[in-house]
């Protein structure tokens, strides 16, 4: 059974998947040289902010150190980080690298599914540095300070949604993956269950119909083994063909445990066996007559493999659980269609005949897979009738979503 392989998606899939779950202190220790040395960089072109001094430094190493501990406590991290964003702005230094440490933590709650409390963090940095920009300013550095610009004011919001918006498509994209493997998972499941479902048929089939002639013939041989020497040799002979047989068709399901997707090295039976079929139950002591209606026409494997094998478990029903020697195959081929009939005579030899075992489930089983009916039960007349109706078309397999 092949397994489907997994979309590579866009190239930064991988990374997205793996965001939360690698070490944090990486992360941190990154964020942090970015924000010491970015900084720097940054106090130099706004001359109006305060130069980074010691106490910015410690607040750049501050929001960063919070970030190692981002998986285990994201919204405890989420609001720490805004608040040391916050206090950084109300001192009066210079805008930068120091909103990175606000975007992993907002990004690591988006992803631990606390969403409002990274909006929440997010909108309390927002309302902060409105209030210090329009009324605490008169109070905090730098000195001489006048009100902050509308149109800064506006590039925070939009840098706010930017950053939400990204943490936003992320998670949505995480989740869309992660929906993706449980469905393919389960895809497989039902692979692995149908194919199961088919080997335990297929081995069942097999035993039941080759146990029952062997069964038959071993009572045979042993009431004429002392009357009649040379019937009983004939018995046995027959018992040893049926078991030869019924090993090479276990052999051949049992291959395809060991090898899956491997090519089977016997073709699988199909109507073409049908005259073996009958010298196997007259082997076993059940005179089979068969007449077909219309004209045969080519079989899909699978339609060809179902047809031979209720063929072959509504015989072995006869043998096992009618008491008539006699039973009648009646092969009819519809435009659409084909459609299969057996007939005994009864009477019924035990319970059983009635058809709860797991021999007609697995006949309907099959049937059901292509598409067919098999109905079952006594003929108003006396006796036992199986007939199964199987489409000539196979059915078409499931579309998968792009």
């Amino acid at each position: 059974m092949d397994k489907q392989r997994e979309r590579p998606g866009p190239p930064w899939r991988k990374w997205v998947e793996r965001a939360g779950r690698g070490p944090a202190w990486r992360s941190a220790l990154l964020v942090a040289v970015i924000a010491q040395v970015g900084s720097g960089w940054a106090g130099q072109g706004q001359s109006g902010r305060v130069a980074p001094d010691l106490l910015a430094r410690l607040l750049l190493l501050i929001g960063p150190a919070l970030l190692v501990v981002r998986h285990r406590h994201p919204v405890a991290v989420v609001y720490g980080v805004s608040a040391v964003t916050l206090v950084y702005l109300g001192a009066g230094y210079p805008y930068g690298p120091v909103f990175l440490a606000l975007v992993v933590a907002c990004f690591a709650a988006v992803i631990a599914g606390h969403r409002r409390a990274a909006w929440g963090a997010v909108g309390l940095l927002w309302a902060g540095h409105l209030l210090i920009g329009h009324w605490l300013y008169r109070y905090l550095p730098p000195g001489g300070d006048g009100p902050a610009p509308w149109a800064r004011e506006l590039g925070v919001a939009a840098w706010v949604l930017a950053v939400l918006a990204v943490c936003e498509l992320v998670r949505l994209r995480r989740e869309q993956w992660s929906r993706e493997r449980v469905e393919r998972a389960a895809a497989e499941r039902r692979r692995a269950d149908e194919e199961r479902l088919r080997i335990a048929r297929e081995l069942h089939d097999v035993l039941a119909h080759s146990i029952s002639v062997i069964n038959v013939q071993a009572g045979v041989g042993l009431a004429l083994l002392d009357s009649d020497p040379e019937q009983a040799r004939t018995a046995l002979t027959t018992i040893k063909a049926a078991g030869k047989e019924a090993l090479g068709e276990v052999r051949q399901v049992l291959e395809t445990l060991r090898a899956p997707g491997a090519a089977p090295r016997a073709p699988a039976p199909g109507l073409d066996r049908l005259p073996e079929l009958v010298e196997q139950a007259a082997a076993a002591g059940l005179t089979v007559e068969t007449a077909v209606d219309g004209r045969a026409r080519h079989l899909p494997p699978g339609t060809d493999l179902a047809a031979f094998r209720i063929l072959q478990e509504a015989l072995t029903n006869v043998v096992r659980h009618s008491g008539s020697r006699t039973a009648r195959i009646w092969l009819g081929w519809r435009p659409g269609s084909l459609v299969l009939r057996v007939d005994d005579d009864g009477p019924a030899a035990d319970s059983a005949a009635g058809g709860s075992g797991n021999g007609l489930a697995g006949m309907r089983e099959r049937a059901g897979a292509l598409g067919g009916t098999v109905e079952a039960g006594p003929r108003p007349d006396g006796g036992f009738r199986v007939t199964a109706t199987l489409p000539l078309r196979a059915p078409a397999p499931p579309q998968e979503d792009p």
